[in-house]
């Protein structure tokens, strides 16, 4: 990649390693650049790149479990609409108890994403207003997306054998009594025959 080429890239580390404390910044390659930083420099740099520097678009939040290491790691990633340039700005929790700011009255659909990230590995949003219930219904269980969270074990005891249910078909012996098709071998060790 040419220098000359990286100009804008270069330009947004360089601003943001004068401003912030960032644990580590880089051009992955043309077009996205990364940052990482702890929980409390979240707010600070999303509202610096949004209001300084062109990224107004907010485009997506993930969790990743690194469960080798006690943590979670979530993405934000920004969109430059004229340069066309991604940003991606990371940021580490621990697993237990993992609790980051809430990000919302940044940008409004963010609220979806930290309700979904809340539900399913188990991170609290400081302030964040959504009912505690959002895609899964009476869940009393481990958060699902976490890496320990055994879901063959779930599904076994909570649908296959619950009493009051013998008689029910697995969705897959109703699916091959309609297409006639032949169960795949890596379903039939699912099945309850």
């Amino acid at each position: 990649m040419s220098e000359n080429k990286l100009h804008n890239e270069q330009k947004l580390l360089d601003l943001l390693e004068k401003k912030f404390i960032l644990k580590e910044s880089k051009i992955r390659r043309e077009k996205r650049v990364e940052v990482k930083v702890e929980p409390k420099e979240i707010i600070p740099v999303l509202l610096y790149a949004k209001d300084n520097s062109g990224y107004t678009a907010f485009t997506h939040m993930s969790c990743v479990d690194w469960i080798e290491d006690g943590e979670f790691e979530v993405v934000y990633i920004l969109w430059h609409p004229e340069e066309k340039i991604n940003f991606f700005v990371k940021t580490r929790v621990p697993r237990d108890n993992g609790t980051l700011p809430n990000i919302d009255f940044i940008w409004r659909q963010a609220n979806t994403y930290e309700r979904e990230i809340r539900e399913m590995f188990g991170i609290q949003f400081e302030g964040l207003i959504g009912r505690e219930e959002f895609i899964l219904e009476d869940w009393e269980h481990m958060p699902p997306m976490r890496r320990d969270f055994d879901t063959a074990k779930f599904v076994e005891k909570t649908y296959f054998y619950r009493p009051g249910r013998e008689d029910a078909k697995d969705v897959r012996e109703y699916v091959q009594e309609r297409t006639d098709e032949e169960l795949p071998d890596f379903a039939k060790k699912y099945s309850r025959d």
